[in-house]
């Protein structure tokens, strides 16, 4: 199973080992079958919020994150142009900017997302939980 983690999944899974997600998420995280993405926008907003001090890491946003991901074996997702044009037109449910790219690529690369986050479920998407 392919799966696109939400900003607060993946920092749910590694500051806490997990229990913070449902036991549904933390199985299919633990899957060793589990193709996990982390889309570089979740990226960027982990990085942006530890910059302004909205969130503690426990080093620099841009060698962290590297080594995170490399060490749970997590994917990036790019930005694509059909990400972005997508998430431009997507109705205004949900304001998050953030959020709002990574509903559109979900629907582009018609991945489920792992979200505890339920105003995502009102998009036309596959969440996880």
């Amino acid at each position: 199973m392919r799966v696109l983690l939400d900003a607060h999944t993946l920092l749910w899974w590694v500051t806490s080992g997990g229990s913070r997600l449902s036991p549904r998420a933390r199985s299919i995280l633990e899957d060793g079958e589990t193709v996990a993405l982390v889309g570089a926008g979740v990226l960027y907003e982990i990085a942006i919020k530890a910059s302004i001090g909205r969130l503690d890491l426990p080093a620099p946003a841009e060698s962290y994150l590297p080594r995170l991901l490399r060490k749970h074996a997590f994917g990036v997702l790019p930005i694509e142009e059909a990400h972005a044009l997508r998430a431009g037109g997507l109705p205004l449910i949900h304001r998050d900017p953030w959020d709002r790219l990574l509903i559109a690529q979900s629907q582009v690369q018609d991945v489920p997302i792992l979200t505890a986050d339920p105003v995502i479920g009102q998009y036309d998407v596959e969440v996880v939980w």
